[in-house]
């Protein structure tokens, strides 16, 4: 008997293939709730991202697993899902290097206004030398912090650390013996890692504890000189704190990737600060990463319907039984 499942994001040729080998695959637009939470109704799983699903669309299915083509899961009542017996399970490995790749690509167009002069060598405004109007600032040698030393913190430490000759800074549950060893790491509390590093870079999950993790007080403690970057999740930052922190000159700049409401409104006051980097959430976002991405959410969750899923699991409390 072949599995029912819900693709509620289009998938690669190669990938939705695999799984109409094992299962009747049912393609949803993700932006109709009502067709979706309809189809889930029926369905044994579902795989894809960029949609929240509540409890009440889940309410008299039949869903024993839901795939996320994403590391995170703030789009999901996991609570709930746990106590539902419904398996979820995340990409967290596939995208690491990549993610980590536009984490230092913010570090370094943010550090040397690489946006802002592009558009100004494409206005036409580059008739003669340049001068300490458009001069950035360095990169190597300097401090980077970073707020959350996991698979990613880890693989942009490697990046700061080998290839910047960065000292190297976090803030973390627990320490990093690894990242220590190898990049020179020192772990501190949040205060001090604010206070002292030139880059302050966001690589937490987006939970209660790290809902405005960064705000006006926080903003407060860096130096005026320092950069902050945020490729995790917008909401982990004050929006309206960091665009009045930008303004008035209490940090030097941001590099963001990720933001409070996306797509980032066309009227948002970040959107005219020349000191703001702003990209459209595209930490994983190459042709090799997003296949990956697919595919071993797809292998995740026709392994969670089997029952012999032992990896990428967000609630393996849900398989107890």
């Amino acid at each position: 008997m072949k599995y029912r499942i819900v693709a509620y994001k289009t998938l690669p040729a190669d990938v939705m293939a695999m799984l109409r080998e094992r299962a009747d695959v049912v393609e949803v637009d993700a932006s109709e709730p009502l067709a979706l939470a309809a189809a889930l109704r029926d369905a044994d799983g579902a795989i894809g991202a960029g949609v929240k699903i509540t409890p009440a669309m889940l309410d008299g299915s039949r869903v024993k697993a839901l795939s996320t083509i994403s590391v995170g899961f703030d789009a999901f009542d996991v609570a709930d899902l746990t106590a539902r017996r419904i398996v979820l399970a995340h990409t967290p490995d596939v995208l690491t290097e990549s993610t980590a790749d536009t984490v230092f690509s913010l570090i370094l167009a943010s550090a040397r206004r690489v946006v802002e002069l592009a558009e100004w060598v494409k206005a036409g405004h580059w008739t003669t030398g340049v001068g300490p109007a458009e001069y950035g600032v360095d990169v190597q040698g300097k401090t980077l912090g970073i707020v959350g030393l996991g698979r990613i913190g880890g693989a942009v430490a490697r990046r700061a650390a080998l290839g910047f000759n960065m000292r190297v800074l976090y803030t973390n549950r627990s320490p990093n013996p690894a990242a220590e060893a190898q990049y020179g790491a020192r772990r501190v509390a949040l205060d001090e890692l604010l206070a002292s590093a030139d880059f302050v870079c966001l690589q937490v999950p987006l939970t209660d504890a790290t809902r405005h993790l960064i705000g006006a007080a926080e903003l407060r403690k860096m130096k005026s000189s320092a950069i902050l970057i945020n490729a995790s999740r917008g909401a982990t930052v004050d929006e309206a704190a960091l665009i009045d922190a930008l303004r008035d000159g209490t940090i030097h700049g941001a590099g963001l990737d990720v933001f409070e409401t996306e797509p980032l409104p066309a009227d948002s006051p970040l959107l005219a600060l020349p000191n703001v980097v702003a990209l459209p959430h595209i930490g994983s976002a190459t042709h090799e990463t997003r296949h990956a991405m697919a595919l071993d959410a797809a292998e995740n969750l026709l392994a969670a319907l089997d029952g012999t899923l032992t990896r990428n699991l967000v609630n393996p409390e849900a398989l107890a039984r």
